[in-house]
């Protein structure tokens, strides 16, 4: 993570009073950032697949929102993400079952809202706190896979990330274009010198013309465009899109998959 980059926030909150406190907090500081507020286990899940946040205010009672934080622990738990981002549960419940349950489940911290100390300001110094130490950890942990990792698992490890990505906008793993596109994302990414023309390097892969890879790839875009709901792609796909065309060209698309995933290395 570019420890120059605000730390995004994903706040999990159906009471009013207590978004807008946080929210005015949050937008009175450079070093943090709110990609969303949410007040449903059914609205976090889909924000957490779409901005992947850094760190999860979640609030356990979502009566307005008509279900329960802890719902949403244990849909991050069946969710493949490179990095598991930082969950601090606020509430008003006072219950050591909850409080084990939810720290066994992947919660960093728990605030009671009605201890007198309890504020916007608190949360997020604990957050930031939690960040540096989570940096410092990734970094050691990163460290150690390139002295381990091989490059089959490298391959591995990017390979089901782009898969993910692919799927999200419904880019059809039956269509060969797919394929191409997974493959130059992943040659791309792989840190070696030299490399030659992405079209051209899949071209002496698959043995076809460079003008058959393109048609194939942007087939498969426009099959997507077609299939996939507005909202899912407004979503993952967060570049602007040629306004004639209403959809990306092969390059663009590849190279947003590329600066996206390498971001998150």
């Amino acid at each position: 993570m570019n420890r120059n980059k605000p730390i995004t926030i994903l706040l999990v909150e159906d009471d009013e009073n207590d978004c807008l406190n946080m929210k005015n907090y949050v937008d009175s500081r450079e070093d943090v950032k709110l990609v969303d507020m949410v007040n449903s286990p059914e609205k976090a899940i889909e924000s957490i697949k779409t901005y992947l946040p850094d760190a999860i205010i979640l609030d356990i009672e979502l009566n307005n929102g008509e279900g329960s934080g802890l719902e949403v622990l244990n849909a991050i738990k069946t969710m493949n993400l490179d990095v598991k981002p930082i969950i601090v549960i606020t509430t008003n419940i006072s219950s050591k079952t909850v409080y084990t349950y939810a720290h066994e489940n992947g919660v960093d911290l728990i605030f009671h809202k009605l201890k007198d100390d309890y504020c916007a300001d608190l949360v997020i110094r604990n957050i930031l706190l939690l960040n540096e130490m989570a940096i410092s950890t990734r970094q050691e942990n990163k460290e150690n896979i390139n002295q381990t990792e091989s490059l089959n698992d490298y391959r591995n490890r990017i390979s089901e990330r782009i898969n993910r990505e692919l799927d999200l906008i419904g880019i059809s793993s039956h269509l060969i274009g797919r394929t191409y596109i997974h493959d130059a994302i992943l040659y791309i990414l792989e840190d070696s010198q030299d490399k030659e023309n992405v079209f051209l390097h899949l071209a002496k892969k698959y043995k076809k013309g460079n003008s058959t890879i393109g048609r194939s790839i942007q087939t498969a875009i426009e099959h997507a465009w077609r299939k996939s709901s507005i909202d899912d792609l407004q979503k993952y796909y967060t570049t602007a899109v040629n306004y004639n065309t209403g959809v990306p060209t092969p390059t663009e698309l590849i190279y947003y998959y590329v600066d996206k995933i390498k971001k998150s290395l």
